[in-house]
């Protein structure tokens, strides 16, 4: 008999997602005991205890910053994401970011709003104020884009359909996101020479120690005269303090973010929108759907892919067979601990994967007969690993 597993929701998932899990092994609630999996969208999991029965973690969307990573991973649990899900959503939004800043959009509407008087007197005092609105457009401008994964690529190929000369800059961009990068994106070779030479800059990088005040005064100063920032990633990597000071310089010419606070949402040059990067029911359906099909694979075959803490480890299963899925630190002859383990227990392996990411490793072997459940405990009493199960 299939295992049944019990998946604890702790935001409204998208239907079209949890449609993915089916009702005959799958039981999925706000409110069920000992899960063996959530899913999440926003809420924090700092401040709650994660039951031991958990195996996986589902974030629908691709930042992870409301759920422990670190904790969970010395648990040997994978947290998943849905990189590329809502890429279409923000990129549409970083677009349309950068025609309010071109144009002076939202101070145009303020001050058309604001207008009083008869038909006339609006007429004329549209012709007297719409001197300070004017703009610039897009072709021949420079845009240089930070990170250059899902979004990031997305937003670089669609700026540089518009007509606009695209920088790009990614160290670490992976062979699949480069293959779909346009051959006209010019690689920057450093992040100074992008601020140096760009007109506009939207960044698309994960908030971390290294990202954390990317956009500083320092490279603030580099830009060119009249410059946009765009930041539909996190709030930290752009020092709002730098940004401000810029702009009451008349270096930069607007800001266009999607976190709102205090320093910055009654700014005239600064529009701030309220978090609205994925906020389109085709980017909820999408992530949530990418997120169920990679947990679902998880807790029935052990495979990981779109995990933000544990290898993509992807090994083809032949249906006779047993698998053992082990997370482990990442430390010498931990493979060979564990086939020691099985071939003591009598127990034949028929294929083996193991992947290591960083200070973590995670293994699946497949056996060729039942694998008893002293063996895998046997196996969770080796040092330095963090969990296995039989699948």
């Amino acid at each position: 008999m299939a295992d049944t597993y019990r998946i604890l929701t702790l935001n409204n998932i998208s239907a079209r997602g949890l449609d993915r899990l089916p009702r005959e092994r799958y039981e999925v609630g706000s409110d069920l005991n000992q899960p063996d999996a959530i899913l999440v969208r926003s809420a924090d999991m700092h401040k709650i205890t994660v039951p031991p029965s958990v195996l996986a973690i589902g974030r629908a969307g691709a930042g992870t910053n409301n759920i422990p990573v670190a904790e969970l991973s010395k648990r040997g649990i994978p947290v998943f994401n849905s990189p590329g899900a809502n890429a279409n959503a923000v990129k549409e939004l970083v677009l349309a970011g950068l025609f309010l800043a071109a144009r002076n959009i939202c101070q145009a509407w303020i001050f058309a709003r604001n207008l009083s008087g008869d038909d006339h007197a609006i007429d004329e005092a549209v012709e007297k104020g719409k001197k300070q609105f004017v703009g610039f457009e897009l072709p021949g401008r420079t845009l240089g884009v930070i990170g250059l994964g899902a979004i990031g690529v997305e937003v670089a190929n669609s700026a540089q359909a518009l007509g606009m000369k695209v920088l790009g800059y990614d160290p670490q961009i992976t062979v699949h996101r480069a293959w779909q990068l346009s051959a006209s994106v010019e690689q920057a070779l450093s992040l100074d020479d992008l601020f140096a030479r760009s007109d506009a800059i939207s960044v698309h990088v994960p908030l971390n120690n290294d990202t954390r005040g990317l956009v500083s005064a320092a490279r603030l100063s580099l830009m060119r005269k009249g410059g946009v920032i765009l930041n539909f990633a996190r709030a930290p990597i752009v020092d709002d303090a730098a940004l401000i000071a810029s702009l009451k310089s008349n270096h930069l010419g607007a800001y266009i973010c999607d976190f709102p606070n205090n320093v910055l949402k009654d700014h005239a040059r600064v529009v701030t929108l309220p978090h609205l990067g994925a906020s389109t029911g085709e980017a909820e359906e999408n992530c949530a759907v990418m997120v169920a099909d990679t947990v679902r694979e998880y807790l029935e075959n052990g495979t990981i892919r779109n995990s933000v803490n544990f290898p993509e480890s992807l090994l083809p299963r032949i249906p006779v067979v047993t698998r053992v899925a082990v997370a482990n630190r990442n430390v010498p002859n931990m493979v060979g601990q564990i086939s020691t383990c099985l071939a003591a227990a009598g127990l034949n392996i028929a294929d083996l994967l193991n992947k290591s990411r960083g200070e973590y490793a995670y293994t699946l072997i497949d056996i060729d007969s039942a694998v008893p459940q002293s063996i895998v405990g046997q196996i969770r009493g080796i040092e330095g690993v963090l969990a296995a199960r039989v699948i």
